[in-house]
């Protein structure tokens, strides 16, 4: 989380708006061990059979959290394709989403490893992501969790994808996914970077006041309730989150450094916790000169 303010009063709910953020989890994981994240330059994982110059990739490995937008860059560069190739393919793929998706793959192109041979096409690619999502997503243990926190899977999805971007590990997923539904249960904005992050194209920490303030559907800081679609492809153990969230009054969490992340129903505390977060964080950037 960032303060880029002096933070003010949090009494009423407009105040909270402003100064509280629920910035993205596992950012500062992310960045000490060197991994991709969402909104950066794609680096694609492939398995590669033979050597020298005519060899090619057999299979393409989707990590869970990418955006559909960095999946599209992978299978181009995967099949050598001209830039944007994917993402044109997607009005023949003829994909298999929920009608709530309304026909934006966002939150089904399920994270996995998919064999390549000379016959893979986007289409084909794109298609075993929504399939695999569809058995994954659609069975009785997902949609009864749906059913018992009264939303439906389509809900579900979007929620699980804002937990992949916002937990730090699997571990604290099931406490990101309690502090979304105490929100929304509140009638409180979730104020989640994440949601901005996807909104601006881009993944970042330093969320500014500017941000926060933008025109989008996916401002949640100005906007109430969920995001019209998911913001990325979220994994099973996401969504297992979703469906079994662990028992919690918490509103607030921050990440203060990594393996430290806390979580609270007191905004006293989560201040604390935010001041000490930007301590480590300004400690790790002198450090880095």
């Amino acid at each position: 989380m960032q303060m880029n303010t002096p933070p003010r009063s949090t009494t009423t709910t407009t105040s909270v708006r402003s100064t509280i953020r629920l910035t993205r989890r596992g950012r500062l994981v992310l960045i000490a061990t060197g991994a991709v994240v969402a909104g950066t330059a794609v680096a694609v994982p492939l398995l590669i059979l033979g050597g020298g110059a005519e060899a090619r990739p057999t299979s393409l490995v989707v990590p869970e959290g990418w955006r559909a937008s960095q999946v599209y860059r992978a299978v181009d560069k995967a099949l050598a394709l001209p830039p944007g190739t994917t993402r044109k393919s997607l009005a023949k793929a003829r994909l298999k989403l929920p009608d709530e998706a309304e026909g934006n793959p966002e939150g089904y192109l399920f994270p996995a490893t998919y064999p390549l041979d000379e016959r893979t096409t986007p289409e084909k690619l794109l298609t075993a992501m929504v399939d695999t999502a569809g058995r994954k997503f659609s069975g009785a243990p997902v949609a009864a969790g749906a059913r018992r926190n009264d939303m439906n899977v389509h809900q579900a999805v979007t929620i699980a994808s804002i937990v992949q971007a916002e937990a730090a590990d699997e571990a604290d997923m099931g406490k990101v996914a309690r502090v979304i539904f105490n929100r929304l249960e509140r009638g409180m904005p979730l104020q989640m970077d994440s949601t901005l992050n996807y909104a601006l194209g881009r993944s970042t920490l330093r969320t500014t006041v500017k941000d926060t303030r933008i025109d989008s559907p996916y401002n949640s800081y100005q906007r109430m309730g969920l995001p019209p679609t998911p913001i990325d492809n979220p994994g099973e153990a996401a969504m297992r989150a979703v469906t079994s969230p662990a028992p919690g009054d918490w509103l607030y969490f921050v990440t203060v450094k990594p393996g430290d992340t806390r979580f609270t129903a007191d905004h006293r505390e989560h201040r604390r916790n935010v001041e000490e977060f930007d301590r480590h964080r300004r400690s790790a950037s002198a450090s880095a000169r």
